[in-house]
């Protein structure tokens, strides 16, 4: 297997090093719903979504998709790779991106993927080799994915060929529900947008944010460095803070609606289905931190 590739952003950007690195102050902690399988190792997590098909959780990790039901244990549901851009589009349908296994052999860099058995099986559509998404986002029929790699937004309608646009050192993205056109992205300078679809951007600036999720026009979401949730109504120009998510240091969020909210912090997947309010444990993070 090939060596894998420094990603830019973790050269260029210190918002990363801080998710990665510091420290964070965590609130009151509820007791976990479920827990992993004895043996399942589940440390950083990269992507969170719900399957239309069964309302089942999924979380992307470092050794795998982990599928967290209702009631009974979470499992691995394919093999151990590490998934880094994750996103469910529909039933039984996800796209990510990543590494395979260790020893598993094939590209250090899998460009993207796609199951359509709810994470048993993937199949490459595109850039294997050279892209390693380390956000992805569906909207409007397209793929929005940040290429950690070269630090480029791609962009594309069929899955398999590829717009490339704007360069800036990132860690999230967000497009918005009403207008393709309208790209966020997290720097450490604050949100930088762009309004032509991600061909350029502005420079960072207001709220400093880690990860964005925007479900609905007036439901901007996005978690900051110490776990605080905000929301925005104004496409990002203003932020109320709705809540904090318990755990630690933040690493992925997901916002279905205005009201059921994914997150995972460095201790726990959690969930909310008050805009942010309030948090129940959904499973538990045996390894606090991954790469």
């Amino acid at each position: 297997m090939k060596t894998r590739r420094r990603p830019l952003v973790a050269v260029t950007g210190t918002l990363l090093a801080a998710v990665l690195t510091a420290a964070c102050s965590s609130g009151s902690d509820t007791a976990a719903k479920h827990t992993a399988d004895d043996g399942l190792v589940v440390s950083h997590v990269h992507g969170l979504g719900i399957d239309p098909a069964d309302g089942r959780l999924y979380v992307a990790t470092h050794q795998g998709v982990i599928a967290v039901p209702e009631k009974g244990s979470a499992k691995r549901v394919g093999d151990k790779a590490d998934y880094m851009g994750f996103t469910v589009i529909g039933p039984k349908t996800f796209l990510g991106s990543g590494h395979p296994a260790e020893g598993s052999g094939g590209d250090a860099d899998r460009g993207l993927i796609e199951s359509t058995d709810a994470g048993k099986t993937w199949k490459s559509l595109s850039l294997a080799g050279t892209t390693d998404f380390h956000a992805l986002k569906y909207a409007h029929n397209t793929v929005y994915g940040y290429d950690s790699t070269s630090g480029v937004l791609r962009v594309s309608t069929n899955r398999t060929t590829w717009d490339t646009r704007a360069q800036l050192a990132a860690l999230d993205i967000a497009v918005s529900p009403k207008d393709s056109k309208l790209v966020l992205a997290t720097t450490e300078a604050g949100i930088a947008k762009s309004t032509d679809g991600g061909k350029t951007f502005g420079k960072g600036s207001g709220q400093i944010l880690a990860f964005l999720s925007w479900p609905k026009a007036d439901a901007l979401y996005g978690v900051d460095l110490a776990g605080g949730l905000h929301r925005s109504t104004d496409n990002g120009g203003t932020w109320t803070k709705t809540g904090t998510v318990p755990g630690g240091q933040p690493q992925a969020l997901t916002a279905l609606d205005a009201d059921h909210i994914l997150a995972a912090a460095q201790n726990g997947v959690y969930e909310s289905r008050d805009g942010g309010r309030t948090f129940t444990k959904r499973l538990a993070i045996s390894a606090g931190m991954g790469h």
